[in-house]
């Protein structure tokens, strides 16, 4: 089964624990029929108010990233560190190049 969409107002519907979807903006109720074939996933998402950068946690084990040594770590100055890329600014701008010292650790961020 697909996402199941509210077809009052477009909403994407909820599982409840009686076995029904519920729609958490118009509050439209539709049951499920046959409900144990149902699979419902979640992802847990972590945020401070205070972030403006909200970091999802998965259970699932960390893929490994791609290394360079095309830097310098700034506090214990290795040269080969792990990289990745997140949309930290408006979307027409260029993305943020986070590192990480496979020596001590330290993460450092890059501006393009």
């Amino acid at each position: 089964m697909s996402h199941m969409f509210c077809p009052q107002c477009g909403s994407i519907m909820m599982p409840e624990k009686s076995g029904s979807l519920r729609c958490p903006r118009c509050g439209y109720t539709k049951t499920i029929e046959n409900s144990r074939n149902v699979v419902v996933a979640s992802t847990k998402v972590k945020r401070n108010p205070s972030e403006k950068i909200i970091v999802l946690d998965s259970d699932k084990p960390r893929t490994a990233l791609p290394r360079t040594r095309d830097v310098r770590c700034p506090k214990c100055g290795n040269d080969e560190a792990e990289y990745w890329f997140l949309q930290t600014r408006r979307a027409d701008e260029p993305p943020t190049r986070f590192y990480k010292c496979v020596k001590c650790g330290h993460v450092w961020r890059e501006y393009e």
